[in-house]
């Protein structure tokens, strides 16, 4: 039972859309935790001092949300956390109670400046703020988490394959692309896959077969490609159109604020955007060299 507690926690998972994306992530936080505080009133929460009530819970919803925001970058500093796309259900749960945790720190001291005076300074106070703050907080992150849930299971790579010479290597299983099309369907195996890039409502993948490159075209969004490519360790988005298999991609030209990638057969250039650079070294570092 604990082994495969462990393999799953282990297991490729798409990260959290709070987690990926601080700066709105944030604002959810805002905007759920006022809604959620001034709809149902829980907690025994009340005005303070000369506040109103909706000032009062305004002023902890947005300390709340600048924790996160905080936190979350703090968290990307941090080595085991900094690639996403090397990202697992045990990296996700433990970002969540460490984001959460900022966020319960943030509640706690705010309240110094909001309640009236009195005897804060004890843990029974802390562990109440840490306490509101989990059951209120891990509602936006857990339905983040749950609805990456489908692509869990949508690709695995298999075990260690041993070939007639001794020599060894991975076993490519299908990978499946659901279209938002019922019928329209795209099968390939990993190693096929040059990039993807987004046109619109459709994603077009270049796929190399036999060696003939091939065009093929589904009705989905590049982000939700994305998610169903997630548990592939060498395909990555580098731009907000295009993912790119690693294991085909050169270096054409370019720095930290960017690059240009040059694929075998393909006559554009394939761009890596600022906010990607570092995990496209990470990984071209890993897999070409």
């Amino acid at each position: 039972m604990k082994l495969r507690i462990s393999k799953w926690l282990k297991k490729r998972y798409p990260q959290n859309f709070i987690l990926r994306n601080p700066y709105v992530g944030a604002l959810i936080i805002l905007v759920f935790m006022l809604g959620f505080i001034l709809i149902y009133r829980p907690l025994s929460s009340h005005a303070a001092k000369n506040l109103s009530y909706i000032v009062t819970m305004s002023i902890y919803s947005l300390s709340s949300a600048i924790s996160i925001f905080v936190f979350i970058v703090a968290l990307r500093q941090l080595k085991y956390f900094s690639n996403r796309k090397n990202w697992t259900l045990s990296k996700e749960l433990l970002s969540i109670v460490f984001t959460l945790s900022g966020m319960a720190i943030a509640i706690y001291f705010t309240g110094f400046f909001v309640e009236e005076p009195g005897p804060r300074w004890n843990l029974p106070t802390f562990f109440d703020s840490y306490i509101n703050a989990f059951l209120i907080g891990i509602i936006p992150f857990l339905f983040f988490t749950i609805m990456n849930y489908p692509y869990f299971k949508t690709y695995n790579i298999a075990p260690v394959e041993v070939t007639n010479d001794g020599s060894s290597g991975f076993i490519e299983q299908s990978i499946q692309i659901n279209s938002k099309l019922k019928k329209e369907k795209l099968s390939f195996i990993p190693s096929q896959f040059l990039y993807a890039t987004s046109d619109g409502n459709y994603v077009e993948f270049y796929l190399d077969r036999d060696n003939k490159i091939d065009k093929e075209i589904i009705r989905n969004s590049i982000s939700n490609i994305d998610k169903q490519l997630s548990q592939v360790p060498f395909f990555m988005r580098t731009h907000r159109a295009f993912i790119v298999n690693v294991k085909k991609a050169d270096i054409r030209n370019g720095n930290t604020l960017g690059y240009r990638l040059k694929i075998s057969g393909i006559d554009d250039d394939i761009p890596v955007s600022r906010q990607y650079t570092r995990d496209f070294i990470q990984l071209y570092n890993q897999y070409t060299k």
